[in-house]
């Protein structure tokens, strides 16, 4: 198979080279140390005026409508730079597609234009629960008709951006009496909308400038209009989003890898020990080996589920296996990269024990390791 990338993707990914390199590189450290948010919010507005907030949404909404591929290529630039800007940019892309696919036209012309073009520094994805996560069909939050407007009540976690997002895509149960996730429906909710309260900030073992949030929802009104999609058809929409998402947390995952590695490849040939580089023994080389083939293969694997994706044809299982193969592929590399730098690896100067820590959340978020081997071995004996 041929992955030949089209001018406007290659000129889309190189700009984003260009900005990682300027702007989030730079800034990286000093987000992971909690500093930094208006730094952070200006390079989010920079991103967004550069058409990438709304890769695969339409022009005609404001967005690039560049496609998968170019978003899977931006993502992986991005997170080289800086891991916490990049899951702010691929949860953003997730809600404008979420609205596009299944907004009504008032929606996608009062929504999309300002995720676009960074009016709304980001978007909220509000699926997760404490007894709904690996499970979103479990969720406990409610949205009940009272007149011309749906009533919320419940509290979703680990929102990610919630603190600077301006619009939610949210899920609720409208018919508790349904079956198992089939009585769910999705909603738009405007940050300013009262009733919805960003809670306490989580503190985190990596990815420390992206916020994560509690979104409680109390006696929250949604006018009937922000219903999005059908009434009780809402987990369909959530399950048919989330394989985009993982296209998005591969490609994450998958440009701290290089990153990670990249600093260990210029270490190993500086640092001396026994006379010569320790990029001369066997041992290194064997490691670095090990880790390059990691990193081609979650390439591939990412471009077959992006490509998929902009043809139409079904991806899911696809884009299990890239988040797989490339989440586990990061850790595995972030951790060799510690270990070639030595003692020097466990200290911040470096830089590579923030890869490891930014890397450790990818096996997990967007569905974890094991769910997506559930989905991957589903779809194989369903064949």
């Amino acid at each position: 198979m041929l992955f030949a990338f089209t001018e406007e993707e290659i000129l889309i990914r190189d700009m984003a080279r260009r900005i990682a390199a300027d702007r989030l590189e730079p800034l990286a450290e000093t987000l992971d140390r909690g500093e930094g948010r208006a730094e952070l919010l200006a390079n989010l507005k920079l991103l967004a005026e550069n058409g990438f907030m709304g890769l695969a949404v339409r022009a005609e909404y404001g967005g690039s409508e560049a496609g998968a591929v170019a978003f899977a290529l931006s993502v992986e630039e991005i997170a080289y730079g800086c891991a916490a800007t990049a899951v702010t940019t691929s949860v953003t892309n997730m809600v404008g597609e979420v609205i596009q696919a299944v907004g009504t036209e008032d929606q996608k012309a009062k929504y999309l234009p300002r995720l676009a073009d960074g009016t709304y520094p980001a978007g909220g994805f509000c699926l997760t629960e404490a007894g709904a996560g690996s499970d979103p069909a479990g969720m406990k939050t409610r949205a009940r008709r009272d007149g011309d407007h749906y009533v919320l009540d419940g509290e979703k976690i680990y929102i990610s951006s919630a603190e600077y997002a301006g619009v939610f895509v949210v899920w609720a149960v409208t018919n508790p009496d349904a079956p198992k996730g089939k009585g769910i429906s999705c909603f738009l909710v405007e940050r300013e909308t009262p009733g919805l309260i960003v809670g306490k900030a989580e503190k985190k073992l990596g990815q420390h400038g992206s916020a994560t949030n509690t979104v409680l929802f109390e006696n929250c009104r949604v006018p009937l209009a922000h219903l999005m999609g059908r009434e009780n058809d809402g987990f369909r929409i959530a399950v048919g989003e989330l394989a985009g998402g993982r296209i998005g947390i591969a490609a994450l995952s998958l440009g701290i890898a290089r990153a990670a590695m990249d600093k260990a490849k210029a270490y190993v040939k500086e640092r001396r020990q026994f006379g010569q580089a320790i990029a001369d023994f066997q041992g290194v080389q064997w490691m670095i080996a090990d880790r390059e083939t990691d990193l081609e293969a979650a390439r591939l694997l990412i471009l077959n589920a992006a490509a998929r994706k902009d043809r139409g044809e079904p991806y899911a299982r696809e884009a299990s296996m890239a988040k797989l193969f490339a989440s586990e592929a990061a850790h595995r590399a972030t951790d060799t990269a510690v270990q070639l730098f030595g003692g020097a690896g466990y200290i911040r100067d470096f830089g590579v024990e923030r890869h490891l820590r930014d890397a450790r959340i990818t096996r997990i978020y967007e569905g974890t390791s094991e769910v997506q081997r559930l989905i991957i071995s589903r779809e194989a004996l369903r064949q």
